[in-house]
């Protein structure tokens, strides 16, 4: 599949720099987080590098479907719910962590779930950003992210070959 224009492929390297930057910016408020409740699946690889740096032992999980065939936003779907101990309380004391933030629609539905939670994503797209906290680095709307997880190795043609000026 060829990468789309405004393509921003992230390394495992990278990623781990980037969640590790998370951490270090959620790290002032590390001792009132009781646990990590994160978004499968994006958001499970950021939040073990979260849970070791800031020392977090209780890591949940909330599945929310929106992605198919890993090109558009389709219907939304809970396929997984926090555990109640965790929800309740409005969430209070919770970290929700996710590996972006994009249209805002899968943040919503977990932010109702549990509005006191802080939210965090290592990047974040101008129509998700009023819906979370603490994020790293912002991207264009029309900016696809190639996550390491889905990406394979492959030889990449230089930029100047399909450079069209």
């Amino acid at each position: 599949m060829p990468l789309p224009e405004k393509a921003f492929p992230v390394s495992w390297d990278q990623f781990h720099r980037d969640a590790r930057a998370l951490a270090w910016r959620l790290s002032g408020k590390a001792e009132s987080y009781r646990a990590i409740v994160c978004i499968t699946r994006g958001g499970l690889v950021p939040a073990a590098i979260i849970s070791r740096e800031l020392g977090i032992r209780v890591i949940e999980t909330v599945g929310v479907a929106s992605y198919h065939e890993y090109t558009e936003q389709g219907e939304m779907a809970v396929l997984k719910p926090i555990s109640p101990d965790l929800a309740n309380n409005d969430g209070e004391g919770i970290l929700i962590v996710d590996d972006l933030t994009d249209t805002g629609k899968t943040a919503a539905i977990v932010r109702a779930m549990i509005p006191k939670a802080h939210f965090a994503t290592v990047y974040a797209k101008p129509k998700g950003v009023p819906l979370v906290d603490t994020f790293v680095t912002e991207v264009s709307q029309d900016t696809w992210i190639y996550f390491p997880w889905d990406m394979g190795f492959s030889y990449q043609k230089p930029i100047a070959e399909d450079h069209k000026g």
